[in-house]
């Protein structure tokens, strides 16, 4: 299992889309499951799920609505990775933001999101605090759930550093490079070079890149030899004129086609895990 082939890390819902903006979005657990298993069939490997509140699609930290999505990936596919949310942006205790981490048995996720500090977005902030950082990577070590790290910047690879020191993290370690944010590292590849050469040992990552940088982020992950974080989550447009909206599974054909071109192709869900050590 070379550098040939890559983790293709599918974001299908996330916590900003609605249907107002964009009808491709999948906000139900019957919805997020179709194109799930659809974006699987197409080469995704991982899957980083984000609940809805069934009667208004508002983000929710409910486990009953993330049991239902991870019941119905697993029904039909028990190879794929799946990683749940615990991001801050919906709630902030930290009751809410890791009541997902307690789903076990046939419905326990593999992975939890990991932001590595607070940031800025466009239009709100992401609160992270050092306590909350490693109440959260504590209950995943505990749970036996890898934690999906989130770096925005340099600082925050650092940070992984501090927690793997403190024995909260355990190798291999999963990170996800998010690239273009207004607040943190732009999608350029001396950012990208810069981050990937302060990584941990054993670790695997991809790039995602926020709204317009999505495809270059994800284009500059495939040409690198990491792997790909790619969906609606991050960008519901096309094209970066925005002249028309983008569907999960356009997004994820796209990315794979890049990879051929390169020579590489998404890990197989079965490979993912073992890469992973899952």
């Amino acid at each position: 299992m070379g550098n040939n082939k890559y983790l293709l890390n599918f974001t299908p819902t996330g916590l900003i889309p609605t249907k107002e903006m964009t009808h491709n979005v999948p906000v139900e657990p019957r919805e997020i499951v179709e194109q799930v298993l659809d974006a699987v069939q197409l080469g995704a490997n991982m899957v980083h799920l984000h609940a809805r509140e069934p009667e208004n699609g508002q983000p929710s930290y409910r486990k009953e609505i993330y049991a239902e999505i991870i019941n119905g990936i697993r029904r039909k596919n028990k190879e794929l990775v799946i990683c749940v949310s615990t991001s801050g942006r919906c709630c902030s205790e930290f009751e809410k933001r890791s009541e997902v981490l307690e789903l076990d048995g046939e419905i326990k996720p593999d992975m939890g999101s990991l932001t590595l500090s607070s940031l800025n977005f466009n239009k709100q902030a992401s609160i992270n605090s050092p306590e909350m950082i490693k109440n959260l990577a504590g209950k995943m070590l505990e749970n036996g759930i890898k934690p999906e790290l989130e770096a925005f910047d340099l600082g925050m690879i650092n940070y992984a550093h501090y927690l793997i020191r403190k024995g909260l993290l355990q190798a291999p370690y999963y990170v996800n490079l998010i690239l273009g944010n207004i607040a943190c590292a732009q999608a350029d590849m001396l950012s990208l070079g810069l981050m990937t050469s302060q990584l941990p040992e054993d670790c695997l990552w991809s790039v995602g890149g926020v709204g317009d940088f999505q495809l270059q982020a994800n284009a500059m992950g495939v040409v690198s030899g990491g792997g790909v974080r790619v969906g609606l989550e991050d960008n519901i447009w096309y094209d970066p004129e925005r002249t028309r909206l983008a569907s999960n599974l356009e997004l994820i054909e796209r990315v794979v086609g890049i990879g051929d071109a390169m020579g590489r192709r998404p890990y197989k869900p079965a490979e993912a895990r073992e890469v992973l050590k899952l």
